[in-house]
């Protein structure tokens, strides 16, 4: 595509625009919940033995953000397929870095056994999925087309 056909396309860049408009409020989210354990302390168990499940739900989040971003960036626009869009851990799920980030919140909230910021997190993944989610996926499907909407119907784990 020459310079001049990208500077024209309508959906240059609208994608980048709503996933960081939705990992905003993840943060908003993670802010408010810090906040609300700080002022009004509520443990989600009485030892700490959920600490390392925390740790290894932080560290496993990590790793799939890396991988899903890493994975983003080998998008081959010139070849279109449902395969296009296969890559890396979304070979796997639909929106592998929203996953990562819910898991790496939920993580934290394990090892702070912080209540508020748990119930937040959840409460945020399901307004990511019934919001966030369908503005990037009408993004994506007018920018790439059946293409796109094949690769969503093959995708077994649906975030």
């Amino acid at each position: 595509m020459s310079e001049n056909a990208q500077n024209h396309n309508p959906h240059k860049n609208k994608v980048h625009k709503a996933l960081a408009h939705s990992y905003s409020w993840y943060f908003l989210f993670f802010l408010a919940g810090v906040g609300l354990d700080t002022l009004f302390p509520l443990k989600i168990f009485q030892n700490s033995a959920v600490q390392p499940v925390g740790i290894a739900l932080a560290a496993l989040a990590t790793i799939l953000i890396y991988w899903a971003q890493k994975s983003s960036k080998k998008l081959d626009k010139r070849n279109l397929s449902k395969e296009t869009f296969r890559k890396g851990p979304y070979k796997y799920m639909h929106h592998p870095t929203h996953m990562g980030l819910f898991l790496l919140l939920l993580g934290l909230a394990l090892m702070a056994n912080a209540m508020y910021l748990l119930i937040l997190t959840i409460f945020y993944g399901i307004l990511a999925k019934m919001f966030f989610f369908r503005k990037q996926d009408s993004i994506l499907e007018a920018k790439y087309g059946e293409h796109f909407r094949e690769y969503k119907k093959s995708v077994k784990l649906k975030f």
